[in-house]
C-alpha cells in the first residue's frame, strides 16, 4: 500500500515471442482521508515498438477514478504525464516516470477539496539498496522481505547483492537463514542464472553448512560449483568434507562427492600439461581427502562404499600414504577380505613412519580376521609371538631406552600431523573445529584456504581417535603391543565352540609361560576356567583343570572350590566325587564355603554319613568359616584398576556369542574375487555352489554381485533377478537389507529405467528411514531419462505399459521434477 495521498503501481512483464504482443498486469491502490480504495487488476496489450496503447489505457483508468459531480456526470482526472513506467521483455532497460493527477471536487466520493495523487513505480535499485542496508545492520527479516520484493518485481538482484546476502546469512550460522541462503542458490540455478553466483561466497556457504551439520545442503552446493565449472580447490573442499564426515549421512554424501569428482580424473583423462586444466587439477582428491572419507565410512559402517573408493584410488593416480594403509586394513577386515590384509602386512612392516597406535590398529584387524575365519592356529601364533616380543622388549635395555626417549621427546601418536604445525595440547587439540566459524572477511583474506586445510586435518584426527576407541584386541603400552582380555576371551570361546579343549589348554600353558601373572589366581588359565564355570561349561572347565594338572601348572584352591560348588548346585554326584579325588591327590585345601556346599549336597541326597565325613574333614583341617574368599569375591576381584579382567570379558563373549558360519565368509571372499575381476559367470557358479553346500547368501554376497553388474553396465535384467532372489531370502531368513545394498540396487534400476523396481526399493528405504541422495538420482534422471513420458499417453496401452508409465512419473515426482 502506498502512503496517504499517493497511488502506487507495480508491473510484471511476461516475455513472449519476438515482436509479439505482451500482457502486462498493473496493480494500484491509494488512500484519501484514511480511506483505502483498491483498484482492480487489469491487463493491457502493448508491443515492444510503442507504448501509446499503455498510455491511453492508463488514461482510461484515470477517467474511471474521476469524482462524480452533482448532476451525475463524470469529470475526468486531469494530469500532467511527467514520467511513466515503460517495460519490455525484449529491452531490459526500464525508465521510471511519475505522473501527478488532480481529482476534481467530488462530494459523493471523497471531499469538497481537490487533492493531488502521486502514481509511482517501485525502483528495483532502491529495493536492492534497502536490502544491502538491512544486511549491513543484520536486520535479516527486513533483508529477506526486501529480497522477496526484488524477486517479485525484477527477478534476482545483481551479483554483488546476492553475494552479500549469502555471506551475511552464512555468518549468522542460524539454521533458518542458512536454509534461506540455500534457497537463493537453488532459485538461481533453476532460473539458469548461475552466472550471478560467485565462487568464494558459495564455498563459504558450503563450509558453514557443513559446520552446522547440514551436509545435504553443503554437498549440493559443492556439486553446483562443479556443475558451473567454478572448481573449488582441494584445500577448500577437503575441509568441508571433514565436517560432513562427522555424521553418517554426511559421510555417505562425502563418499558420493569424491566419486563424482574422481570420475573427472579417471584413467588420466585430464591432461596436466594444459594450462586450461589447472583450475580443474586443483580440485583433484589426494590421500588426505580419501583418508577423511574412508575413516568416516568406517565409523558409520559404510565399508562397502569405502571399498569402492579404494578401487577408484589407483584409477585416478592417488597413492596411499602409510596412515591410509591402516585404514585400508580396517576396511578389509570389516568386509572380511583377509587376503587383502595379508598383502598389506608387508607394506605395514616396512613402513618407517607408522606410530605404535597404527601398528596396534593393524594387528587388531589381522587378529579379528583370523577369528572371523576360525583360523585359530594363526591367531594363537600371533598372540604368542606378541607375548614373546613383549617379554624380550621388557628385558632389553635398548628397548627401554627407546621407549624412554620416545616419551621424553613427545613422540607423535598419529603420523599425519603436518610438521609445520605444532602439536596441540590435550585441551586445545581441536581448537579450530570447535571454535566459532570465521567471518567472510577473514575467510576471503585466506586466499589459499589454509584455515579449511587445517580443519580438514583436525577432523581427520578426531575421526581417527574415534576409530582408536574401537580397537579391542590389542593394546599398546609404551610402544609394546600386548593381547587384551577381549582377545583372550574370543580365542577361548572359539576353542570351546570348536570343542578343542586340549588345544586350548596347550595355548593357555604356553601363554602362561610367556606372560607371567602377578599371582596364580590372576593368571589367564584360572580366569578362563572360572569363566567356563560361570557359563555352565562345567565339563570343559574340568577338562582344563585336568590338562593344567597333568602339565604341572598349579591353579589354586579357589578354582576347585568354584567347580565343586557348581557341581553341587547341579547335583552331579559322580563328578563331585571325581573332583574331590583330584583335590586330595593335588594336596589342595578347600575353603569353608565349599565344604558347606558339599555338606548341603550330601544332606539333600539323604547321605548323612557322607555329610558327617565332610564335616569331620573340615574340622581336622582347622578351616574357619570366615577366613577364605568365596567365588563371588573372586568374580568381583577380576576387576582391577577399573578394567574388566579376562574372566568378565569371556563371560560376555560366551553369553553373547553368535555362532557365525565362517563358511559364508569364505564363499563371500571367492565371489568378491570373481566380481572384482568381472568374471560374472564364475561368480554365479560360486553362488550356486554356496547354496548347494547349505550356505545362504547374505547382504555382502549380493552387494558384490550388484556392484559388479553396475560397473559392467547394461546388466539391469540380471540385477532385477537378484532383487527377486533377495526378497525371497528376506521373507524366509533373517537377511537384512542395509543402506549400501539398497542404494546400489536403486542406482541400477534408475540407470536402467526400471522404475517399478526403483519405487519398491525407495519404499523399503523410506520405511526403514534410510538416507537417499535425491540430488544424485535427479541428476541421473536428467542425464538419461529427461524426455521419458513427456508427451501425452497413448490411448492404447497394455496394463504393464501403464504401470511402467505411472512408476516413472511417480519417481519423477519423488525427485521433485513435476
Amino acid at each position: 500500500p502506498a502512503a496517504a495521498g499517493s497511488l502506487s503501481l507495480a508491473e510484471s512483464l511476461h516475455p513472449s515471442s519476438s515482436d509479439a504482443a505482451e500482457t502486462c498486469q498493473v496493480y494500484g491502490c491509494f488512500s484519501l482521508d484514511d480511506k483505502m480504495i483498491s483498484l482492480r487488476k487489469f491487463s493491457y496489450l502493448s508491443t515492444s515498438r510503442s507504448t501509446s496503447a499503455f498510455l491511453s489505457l492508463l488514461s482510461g483508468l484515470c477517467y474511471k477514478l474521476s469524482s462524480t459531480s452533482g448532476d451525475g456526470s463524470q469529470a475526468p482526472i486531469t494530469g500532467d504525464f511527467t514520467r511513466i513506467l515503460v517495460g519490455s521483455s525484449h529491452n531490459k532497460m526500464k525508465a521510471f516516470r511519475f505522473m501527478t493527477w488532480n481529482i476534481p471536487n467530488s462530494p459523493n466520493l471523497f471531499s469538497t477539496m481537490s487533492e493531488p495523487i502521486l502514481v509511482q513505480a517501485h525502483d528495483p535499485s532502491q529495493v536492492a539498496l534497502e536490502l544491502e542496508h538491512a544486511l549491513e545492520e543484520q536486520r535479516f527479516e527486513d533483508a529477506w522481505k526486501a529480497y522477496e520484493k526484488h524477486v517479485h518485481m525484477d527477478g534476482l538482484p545483481r551479483k554483488s547483492v546476492l553475494s552479500k546476502l549469502l555471506t551475511s546469512f552464512a555468518e549468522s550460522c542460524h539454521a533458518r537463514w542458512l536454509n534461506n541462503a540455500y534457497s537463493v542458490v537453488e532459485l538461481a540455478f533453476q532460473e539458469k542464472k548461475h552466472d550471478l553466483m560467485e565462487k568464494e561466497p558459495l564455498i563459504y556457504l558450503a563450509f558453514i553448512l557443513s559446520r552446522s551439520e547440514l551436509p545435504v545442503l553443503a554437498s549440493n552446493i559443492m556439486r553446483k560449483l562443479v556443475k558451473m565449472e567454478a572448481f573449488p580447490p582441494l584445500t577448500a573442499w577437503s575441509g568441508i568434507i571433514g565436517h560432513m564426515c562427522q555424521t553418517a549421512t554426511g559421510t555417505l554424501l562425502a563418499a558420493e562427492l569424491i566419486m563424482e569428482i574422481g570420475y573427472l580424473f579417471k584413467d588420466n583423462r585430464v591432461d596436466p600439461r594444459k594450462k586450461s586444466n589447472r583450475p580443474l587439477l586443483s580440485m583433484k582428491p589426494n590421500a588426505i581427502a580419501f583418508n577423511i572419507t574412508l575413516t568416516g565410512c568406517l565409523l558409520s559402517g559404510s565399508t562397502r562404499k569405502a571399498e569402492q573408493l579404494l578401487e577408484m584410488m589407483p584409477r585416478i593416480g592417488v597413492k596411499p600414504d602409510s596412515s591410509l594403509l591402516i585404514v585400508m586394513a580396517q576396511i578389509y577386515e570389516k568386509n572380511g577380505h583377509i587376503d587383502e590384509i595379508k598383502k598389506l602386512k608387508r607394506h605395514v612392516d616396512e613402513a618407517i613412519d607408522l606410530s605404535d597406535l597404527d601398528f596396534q590398529k593393524f594387528y587388531d584387524c589381522l587378529l579379528s580376521c583370523h577369528l572371523k575365519f576360525k583360523d585359530l592356529d594363526s591367531a594363537v601364533d600371533k598372540v604368542l609371538d606378541m607375548l614373546r616380543k613383549a617379554k624380550e622388549a621388557k628385558r632389553s635395555l635398548a628397548a627401554a631406552k627407546s621407549v624412554l626417549e620416545a616419551v621424553q621427546t613427545g613422540k607423535k601418536s598419529i603420523s599425519y600431523r603436518d610438521s609445520g604445525h605444532e602439536r596441540l595440547d590435550a585441551l586445545d587439540k581441536f581448537k579450530l573445529i570447535k571454535s566459532r566459524a570465521p567471518s567472510y572477511f577473514e575467510f576471503a583474506k585466506d586466499r589459499n584456504f589454509s584455515r579449511l586445510e587445517a580443519e580438514a586435518k583436525e577432523s581427520l584426527e578426531l575421526l581417527s581417535e574415534k576409530i582408536q576407541a574401537q580397537v579391542q584386541l590389542v593394546k599398546s603400552e609404551r610402544g609394546i603391543l600386548h593381547p587384551t582380555e577381549k582377545l583372550y576371551a574370543k580365542l577361548v570361546n572359539a576353542f570351546l565352540e570348536a570343542d578343542k579343549v586340549c588345544e586350548l589348554a596347550a595355548f593357555l600353558i604356553k601363554a602362561s609361560k610367556e606372560d607371567s601373572p602377578v599371582s596364580v589366581e590372576n593368571s589367564a588359565v584360572v580366569q578362563v576356567i572360572n569363566a567356563c564355570i560361570s557359563s555352565g561349561l562345567l565339563e570343559q572347565a574340568h577338562d582344563l583343570l585336568d590338562e593344567m594338572r597333568f602339565s604341572g601348572i598349579r591353579v589354586g584352591s579357589l578354582v576347585y572350590s568354584s567347580l565343586l560348588k557348581a557341581y553341587c548346585k547341579e547335583n552331579q554326584h559322580d563328578e563331585i566325587l571325581a573332583l574331590l579325588r583330584d583335590v586330595r591327590k593335588a594336596g589342595i585345601q578347600l575353603e569353608s564355603s565349599c565344604y558347606n556346599s558339599l555338606i548341603q549336597s550330601r544332606i539333600h541326597h539323604n547321605d548323612s554319613s557322607g555329610a558327617l565325613h565332610i564335616f569331620r574333614e573340615m574340622k581336622e583341617s582347622n578351616i574357619s568359616s570366615s577366613g577364605h574368599h568365596s567365588f563371588e569375591t573372586l568374580v568381583e576381584g577380576c576387576t582391577v584398576d577399573g578394567e574388566a579382567g579376562l574372566m568378565a570379558k569371556l563371560l560376555e563373549e560366551i553369553k553373547g556369542s553368535q555362532n557365525v558360519n565362517s563358511g559364508i565368509h569364505d564363499w563371500n571372499n571367492v565371489i568378491h574375487f570373481f566380481c572384482k575381476n568381472r568374471l560374472m559367470n564364475d561368480a554365479q557358479k560360486a553362488v550356486s555352489k554356496m547354496r548347494a553346500l547349505g550356505h545362504t547368501p547374505n547382504a555382502q554376497t549380493f552387494h558384490s554381485l550388484v556392484t559388479a553388474y553396475a560397473a559392467i553396465g547394461g546388466k539391469y535384467v540380471e540385477v532385477t533377478d537378484l532383487w527377486g532372489e533377495m526378497k525371497v531370502i528376506a521373507s524366509s531368513h533373517s537377511m537384512k537389507f542395509d543402506q549400501e545394498l539398497l542404494d546400489s540396487l536403486l542406482y541400477c534400476f534408475v540407470r536402467g529405467g526400471f522404475f517399478l523396481r526403483a519405487m519398491e526399493v525407495i519404499e523399503m528405504m523410506e520405511k526403514e528411514r534410510m538416507f537417499i541422495d535425491k540430488y544424485k538420482y535427479r541428476s541421473l534422471w536428467l542425464k538419461y531419462h529427461r524426455t521419458l513420458y513427456k508427451g501425452k499417453a497413448s490411448k492404447i496401452q497394455t496394463e504393464a505399459q501403464l504401470k511402467r508409465r505411472e512408476a516413472a512419473l511417480a519417481f519423477k515426482r519423488w525427485i521433485g521434477l513435476t
